[in-house]
């Protein structure tokens, strides 16, 4: 008996596939924009605490250190009460925290309803990806995880701009007031189109995977962190950086030993999924220190306002966009590897350029220089996250989404603090007094990243000719 699914049923699969795709991918945007959208309104919200500007980094930190310990539980919910729950359950959650963040009148007040509004979203987007995950068949996973991917490098870039426009037109609160409407609209779609048909696993909690990973986590984030702020010494943030790499370790021996642990790193075996782990995480972080060098670069070195600052950046985000609708098209051309290999050379060429450009460099090269490495950044960045899946075997999905999630928001941590150490060292190798920045520090800033991106490709080329083909369907 043939029990391939007829055309009417797939292109139902492919539908639904793409509209719960869509779904995680606004959650996602407005994770994402939460995190960074408050930048440039940090001094407006500190006149209205009566504090200074950099009391509200407490703000910042606890949510980002908060999405970073609870993501390994994610998994464990996912599967234990079912995924359309436990998404329903944390857009609620974070919709709830938005509203006490624009409540708040207080630092610690809104502190605590940042740390909530973290905890939802440690679990809304990885359970979301698994829902795609679960739902998409791996035909049609690469537009799926396009769609997915996006907010990770649009909502950086536009983030700071919208904070800014809410701020001076309406109010700071409106950055989190906007989140209601959203988040309603977001969970009511999801109850309609996410499936409850999850098999559920009554595997007991890992207490003690939850806490070592918890610890490794918090120490590693947290270094990283410290590693964009001038004032904190390189050596506490290294300390607590190498502390979570030891932390790290000790959960990979736990998780090898135990029965049922949090973390499940079996998918490691599988060389796609290690690929977009290990080279991926670099590669991800690398790709995102744009939004953190080119507005310093514009600001420092060309001497541009940030208006004019950000309008420039935002030609990565066109880039970004434009690409799109060819990612899918271009990967079943030529199939995962080549695209790793190629499309990653070419995004570190573009470092490379960067480094060269000058105040005096007109305007159209400039632009078009942004505008291609905006698009080889979103290739690159879709290829990592669309690999990663392609070989997983349903029942290891959600084990594997679990740590790719907590890989992925570790991934982005580090890019402000590769982008800071590729300055301090800039500034070493220059001999210029640290903190005293200049074009010259960021054009050697820029070289270093783009040999990052040329050493992250080493595991890509170790790939077989027709890796994920049973994704991009390359044979």
């Amino acid at each position: 008996m043939d029990d391939t699914p007829s055309a009417p049923v797939t292109a139902a699969m492919s539908r639904q596939s793409t509209q719960v795709a869509l779904l995680v991918a606004s959650a996602f945007f407005m994770e994402m924009l939460d995190g960074t959208v408050i930048v440039t309104a940090l001094p407006e919200m500190a006149r209205s605490f009566g504090v200074n500007p950099v009391d509200l980094t407490l703000g910042m930190t606890a949510y980002m250190l908060t999405l970073a310990v609870f993501i390994p539980l994610s998994g464990w919910f996912a599967d234990r009460f079912g995924t359309r729950k436990v998404f329903v359950a944390a857009l609620l959650i974070f919709t709830a925290a938005s509203v006490l963040c624009g409540l708040a009148e207080g630092v610690w007040t809104f502190t605590l309803a940042r740390i909530a509004q973290g905890f939802g979203g440690s679990m809304m987007v990885p359970v979301g990806r698994l829902a795609v995950l679960r739902t998409t068949p791996k035909q049609h996973l690469i537009r799926a995880i396009a769609f997915i991917t996006w907010p990770g490098l649009i909502a950086p870039i536009i983030g700071p701009a919208v904070g800014g426009f809410l701020t001076t037109y309406a109010s700071w609160r409106w950055i989190f007031f906007l989140n209601i409407p959203l988040g309603m609209a977001a969970m009511a779609l999801a109850w309609r189109l996410i499936p409850d048909g999850d098999e559920r696993h009554e595997r007991p909690l890992d207490h003690t995977g939850f806490v070592i990973s918890a610890i490794a986590c918090l120490t590693f984030a947290y270094g990283l962190n410290l590693f964009g702020n001038v004032e904190v010494p390189t050596v506490l943030a290294t300390g607590l950086v190498v502390v979570g790499i030891g932390f790290g370790v000790a959960t990979y021996i736990h998780s090898s030993r135990h029965p049922t642990p949090l973390l499940d790193l079996s998918a490691l075996k599988i060389q796609t999924y290690a690929l977009s782990v290990a080279g991926g995480s670099l590669s991800r972080a690398v790709i995102s220190t744009a939004p953190f060098l080119l507005p310093l670069m514009f600001q420092i070195g060309f001497g541009l306002d940030a208006f004019e600052a950000g309008l420039l950046v935002l030609a990565v985000f066109v880039g970004n966009l434009g690409i799109k609708p060819l990612t899918t098209p271009i990967i079943r051309r030529f199939g995962f590897k080549p695209v790793l290999l190629g499309n990653g050379v070419l995004f570190a060429a573009t470092l490379v350029g960067c480094a060269f450009l000058t105040p005096g460099t007109p305007r159209p090269v400039l632009l078009l220089l942004l505008v291609i490495s905006g698009a080889s950044r979103s290739m690159q960045f879709t290829s990592i996250a669309t690999i990663a899946f392609a070989d997983v075997p349903q029942d290891k999905m959600s084990g594997a989404n679990t740590f790719f999630s907590l890989m992925f928001q570790l991934s982005l941590g580090m890019s402000v603090a590769i982008g800071a150490v590729c300055l301090k060292l800039a500034s070493l190798i220059l001999g210029h007094p640290s903190g005293s920045l200049t074009l010259a520090d960021f054009k050697v800033a820029f070289l270093l990243t783009a040999a990052l991106v040329i050493i992250s490709l080493y595991d890509s080329v170790r790939l077989p000719a027709n890796a994920g083909a049973s994704v991009s369907r390359k044979t």
